[in-house]
C-alpha cells in the first residue's frame, strides 16, 4: 500500500539560516467514486452512491465498509464483486470502484435518494440531518459482560504507531485499528479521512467474516466523532479509546448505544466518558 499512498515533492527546508533542497514524503489525496449495480425488476441498475476523498489502497474495504456502515447493505454475502472502472482524465487513476450485488439483493438507498459528497475530514458532508445517518445495526442492542484492565488500553497506541506504514513516511494519516480483549493487534488501517480509515477497517473485517465485532476494542488515532461512533455500532463495537478527544455528539450516541468511550489516551492516562463498567483499574471501582 505504501507505494501508491505516499507520493514524494521537491521542498526547501529552512532550519535557522540554513537552507536545503531536499524532498518530503506526503499522504496521496485522490477522489474514488463508489458505484452499485443491482437487479431491479430484472433491470440492471447502476447507481453512483458516494464521491470520498481517500488515500489509494484498499479501496474494495473502503467501498465494503462504506456500505454497510451506511445500512446499505447488510452482510458480507450480499456482494457479488468489487471492480475499478477507469475514466480518461489526466492521468488516469483508478478512481471509481463497482461493487455488484448478488442477484435478489436490493440495497437500502432510502437515506441516499441524492448522492453526496464526503470530504476526507468529515464524514456526513451531504446528509440531510443527522436522522439520516442513524442507521440500524443488528448488534447494538447484543448484551454483553466485557471488561478489560486499564493498563491494556495504555498499550495500545504505541502498537499502532509500529504498524502505521505509511504515517510513520508522511505523519499525514489517521489510523483506526482493532484488538483483541488480550491486546493483540487484529486489524488496522490508514488513510488521510478518519472515516475511510474505519470504513476499511470494517470492510475487511465484513470480508472476513469477522462481524460483529463484539469482542474487540476499536483504537482511533485522533478524535472520536459522531460518525465515527455511529459506524463503530453498526459493527457491533462495544469499547472505542481515541488518542483525541470526542465531540458532544459521540458522548450522546455513546450513551444511546451503551458503547465505553475513552479519549485522550496518551502517556498512561485517559478520560472514560460512558459505559465505565467495563474498564476495570486496581484502586477505582465503577458503579455504572
Amino acid at each position: 500500500m505504501a507505494e501508491i499512498s505516499i507520493k514524494r515533492v521537491s521542498v526547501i527546508k529552512i532550519n535557522n539560516s540554513e537552507f536545503i533542497n531536499t524532498t518530503d514524503a506526503l499522504a496521496v489525496e485522490e477522489p474514488l467514486e463508489i458505484r452499485l449495480k443491482y437487479l431491479l425488476n430484472n433491470e440492471p441498475v447502476i447507481k453512483s452512491i458516494s464521491v470520498t476523498m481517500r488515500t489509494p489502497g484498499n479501496d474494495a474495504e473502503l467501498a465494503s465498509g462504506f456500505l454497510f456502515t451506511e445500512g446499505i447493505i447488510k452482510n458480507r454475502s450480499d456482494i457479488a464483486s468489487a471492480a475499478h472502472s477507469f475514466i480518461a482524465c489526466a492521468e488516469n487513476k483508478e478512481n471509481i470502484i463497482q461493487l455488484t450485488l448478488k442477484d435478489g439483493i436490493v440495497p437500502d438507498l432510502h437515506n441516499t435518494e441524492r448522492n453526496f459528497y464526503t470530504t476526507s475530514s468529515c464524514g456526513v458532508c451531504g446528509k440531510g440531518s443527522i436522522d439520516a445517518i442513524r442507521t440500524v445495526s443488528p448488534f447494538i442492542q447484543q448484551a454483553d459482560d466485557l471488561n478489560i484492565q486499564a493498563e491494556l488500553l495504555y498499550q495500545l497506541p504505541d502498537l499502532l504507531r509500529q504498524h502505521q506504514e505509511v504515517f510513520s513516511d508522511t505523519g499525514g494519516l489517521h489510523a483506526s485499528a482493532l484488538f483483541n480483549l488480550q491486546g493483540k493487534l487484529l486489524l488496522v488501517m490508514e488513510d488521510v479521512g478518519r472515516h475511510n480509515a474505519l470504513d476499511k477497517l470494517i470492510g475487511a473485517a465484513l470480508n472476513n467474516n469477522m462481524l460483529p465485532l463484539n469482542q474487540c476494542i476499536l483504537l482511533l488515532s485522533g478524535r472520536a466523532s459522531f460518525e465515527l461512533v455511529q459506524k463503530a455500532a453498526m459493527a457491533g463495537i462495544k469499547i472505542i479509546a481515541a488518542v483525541g478527544a470526542p465531540s458532544s455528539l459521540a458522548v450522546e450516541l455513546a450513551e444511546e448505544f451503551s458503547i465505553t468511550l475513552a479519549g485522550f489516551l496518551r502517556n498512561k492516562r485517559f478520560n472514560i466518558y460512558t459505559a465505565a463498567r467495563r474498564i476495570l483499574t486496581p484502586d477505582y471501582e465503577t458503579t455504572n
